[in-house]
């Protein structure tokens, strides 16, 4: 159940991603930011395989996209504000989740 909660997050993220930068930007058009999108995209089919070293090393992006995403949600006006908030919480959700696994 934890691997499918992780699994979950994870996808999501990408998801919010990419809806984020290319649909919601602060200047309407489709960022450059969406790369970032693709960067998880990466090591999506281990995850899914639940590959565990592909789980620890993803855990370093993931602090990444967290820090970014608590920035933004500090600094960006509304629309943007919430998709930042989205990206903290499914992080966190990850991380934790990826925690548990560990701990197994």
């Amino acid at each position: 159940m934890i691997f499918i909660i992780n699994q979950t997050s994870y996808i999501l993220l990408i998801l919010i991603t990419l809806l984020w930068e290319l649909f919601f930007t602060l200047s309407g058009d489709p960022s450059w930011l969406v790369i970032k999108a693709l960067i998880l995209l990466l090591p999506l089919k281990k995850i899914l395989y639940k590959h565990l070293y592909t789980l620890e090393w993803v855990n370093f992006i993931i602090i990444l996209f967290f820090i970014e995403g608590v920035v933004r949600a500090w600094s960006d006006p509304l629309p943007s504000q919430l998709f930042a908030l989205i990206e903290v919480l499914l992080t966190f959700i990850f991380f934790l989740t990826s925690l548990f696994i560990f701990k197994k």
